[in-house]
């Protein structure tokens, strides 16, 4: 499965706005300056965040992005959910009832097949990994001095 680049996006957005939980609502041209990235191409990755309540977002010249929930109530599926949304990686179209499958009685395609329920499973698996780890685990396991640069770099760009 390929995820497009607004997870990697949001996720470190996520990550930053906790970092940064104590000042006022960032702007997207300042969380876009973090980390290289396009303002008006960020601000749009951001907005299925917004609208899935993982971040807040106030118009206006002070406005700006908070994480809307504690980032230990952020799970990086919410986070997938939001950007990539909820439908299945791998959807089963049944070709097995067409061709050679096509004369056979209906009853024998009851269950899934071997194809679907594998891939099933693996999909529950990922999305079971992705639910059980938090935004507040990504802050602990990534180097204390990540954030310190982060805060430094953001207080230095806003003055």
């Amino acid at each position: 499965m390929l995820m497009g680049e607004g997870v990697e996006w949001g996720l470190h957005c996520c990550v930053a706005l906790a970092w940064l939980d104590d000042h006022a609502p960032i702007a997207t041209a300042r969380l876009a300056e973090i980390f290289e990235l396009p303002p008006e191409y960020l601000k749009k990755r951001l907005q299925p965040l917004v609208r899935e309540g993982i971040l807040d977002s106030t118009p206006g010249a002070r406005g700006g992005y908070r994480l809307a929930r504690a980032p230990e109530r952020l799970t990086l599926m919410d986070v997938v959910a939001a950007v990539e949304g909820r439908t299945e990686a791998f959807r089963c179209t049944e070709i097995r009832r067409r061709g050679a499958g096509a004369a056979r009685a209906s009853t024998e395609f009851d269950k899934p097949c071997g194809i679907a329920a594998a891939m099933g499973r693996a999909e529950l698996a990922w999305r079971r990994e992705l639910s059980g780890q938090t935004v507040a685990d990504l802050m602990a396991a990534t180097p204390a001095n990540a954030s310190k640069y982060t805060r430094r770099f953001y207080e230095s760009v806003t003055g």
